[in-house]
Order: structure tokens, then sequence, then C-alpha cells
């Protein structure tokens, strides 16, 4: 992933350990007072909400934990790979499309940055440009040939 990816996980996981929890723990503390805890719904939200917290806060840390920063000085533009910007175009005629290969926690399609765990990206890893790859669809193969690859 990117240095600037991992930056953002690091701050939402400070500020879920610090104001988010501080949050859920006041909203269990006034649950609470609102007496019967066994009918109190109020109660049984914030407690949920604790439980998702602890989840999004346990998943940021493995992420964190198994983050490996792909600097962009070390990305090759021989191959592609993550951190690779990479022009394709379908050998079927078409539009030729620009697209980001990054890691799974920042892909975004719409911004044209696609995972090199997603059929595009796993077809394109490993690809030179002149390459044709094939990219496994739902409606069948799809081959693209990489015209450029860029850092």
């Amino acid at each position: 992933m990117s240095q600037a990816r991992f930056d953002e996980l690091q701050k939402e996981l400070n500020y879920l350990k610090t104001t988010r929890s501080d949050e859920v723990a006041e909203q269990i503390k006034v649950a609470r007072g609102f007496g019967d805890l066994s009918e109190n719904s109020e109660y049984d939200e914030a407690k949920n909400e604790q439980g998702k917290l602890y989840s999004r806060i346990a998943e940021v840390e493995n992420i964190l934990l198994h983050a490996v920063i792909v600097e962009e000085d070390e990305i090759s533009t021989d191959v592609v790979s993550i951190g690779s910007k990479v022009t394709i175009t379908p050998v079927k005629g078409g539009r030729s499309m620009t697209l980001l290969v990054v890691g799974s926690q920042e892909s975004d399609f719409k911004a044209g940055a696609i995972s090199e765990e997603s059929p595009v990206g796993k077809a394109l890893m490993g690809a030179r440009a002149g390459d044709t790859v094939t990219v496994e669809a739902p409606k069948g193969p799809i081959q693209y040939t990489v015209d450029t690859i860029e850092r």
C-alpha cells in the first residue's frame, strides 16, 4: 500500500481508540441510566456499536501489522506491479483506459484505482508493454493490450 494510505489508516486507528471509543463508552453509560438492561434497546444498541468499534479496531490493526509500503521510486516500469499506472486497450476495439494498480485496501474503480486481486489486476500483474492479457469476466474472457506502464 502507499505511504499515504498507511498514514490514513494510522489516523483512523488513533481516532477509533480515542475519540470514538470515548463516545461509545458514554453511550453505554447513558443507556445504563435508563433502567432495566434486559429491555433496554438503547443499551443493546450501544453494546452493538461497541462490538462494531472493537471489530474495526482489530481489522485496522491487522492491516497495519501486515502492510507493505510501496515506495514510488521502487516501482518498475518494465512490468506491471502494485503502484503501476497502466494504459490498456481492448483487443476487439474500444477506448483505451488508464488504471492504477493498488493494494486491496486502496481500490476505487471510479477513480481508476484497481486492486491487484481484482480480475483485471490479476491479469495485468507481471505483464509488459505490448503484452496481451486475458481477463476472466462473468460474460467470458476479454483481452486487453498493455500499451504503457508508468509510475
